[in-house]
């Protein structure tokens, strides 16, 4: 989960009810504001909280958890913001962010899920011409990006099983966007490399309902 707006102990609260759940969560220092969380079945070894840099460790965008044959990472990618106002910010996050996924993977393989807040691809957004370089999410240096991530051996598992189709996984509340589907592909899951293989299927669930973002996934098998 990405984007919970909640302190620890109010997503505790809320998940209260969910049985069978092991319940991981990281909080920003200011309250209401970003915030990730894990819930998995299976416990894992380990949990890491952060990056490990001050200036990116406030606002509880990431989770680490580690299984056996590779580290789960949720993230909840800064937004540039109205008039791009949070874009410097944004690249170096990405540098930095690639960085640890990079760190971490040589150990073992890294899947990372979360809204990356940027669409990569025309294909990824209903919009493209009148949003490029104009629109958090879509200018040339989040793509940028979204780019490094991929040259550094991630793949974009959606696009890599699912090349041609256009799907989104995120909608504005403004205009009615949703029943128009004008929307943006800006939820991922990339994977390293070695895991290609064992990556089975990827999806946008575009039908499930609740919120401005809709669920994507994968099927692993290992």
């Amino acid at each position: 989960l990405q984007e919970t707006k909640a302190q620890d102990d109010q997503v505790m609260e809320a998940l209260k009810d969910l049985e069978g759940y092991h319940i991981y969560c990281n909080s920003a220092e200011k309250k209401g504001y970003s915030g990730t969380a894990i819930l998995t079945k299976h416990a894992p070894i380990s949990v890491q909280y952060d990056m490990g840099i001050e200036e990116h460790d406030q606002e509880g965008r990431v989770i680490a958890a580690e299984y056996d044959g590779f580290y789960l990472v949720t993230v909840y990618t800064p937004n540039s913001g109205s008039e791009l106002k949070r874009l410097p910010y944004r690249q170096e996050w990405d540098k930095d962010f690639n960085d640890y996924l990079k760190k971490l993977e040589e150990s073992k393989p890294v899947i990372l899920c979360g809204d990356l807040n940027v669409a990569h691809k025309d294909i990824d957004l209903a919009r493209p011409k009148p949003n490029y370089n104009k629109s958090a999410g879509y200018t040339q240096a989040e793509i940028d990006g979204l780019d490094r991530y991929v040259a550094s051996g991630f793949i974009d598992t959606y696009r890599e099983l699912n090349p041609e189709t256009v799907k989104y996984s995120w909608w504005s509340y403004r205009a009615g966007a949703r029943a128009k589907n004008v929307g943006w592909r800006i939820d991922y899951f990339l994977a390293s490399q070695s895991l290609r293989d064992n990556i089975k299927a990827a999806d946008i669930l575009n039908d499930i309902m609740g919120s401005d973002h809709c669920p994507v996934q994968i099927d692993l098998a290992l």
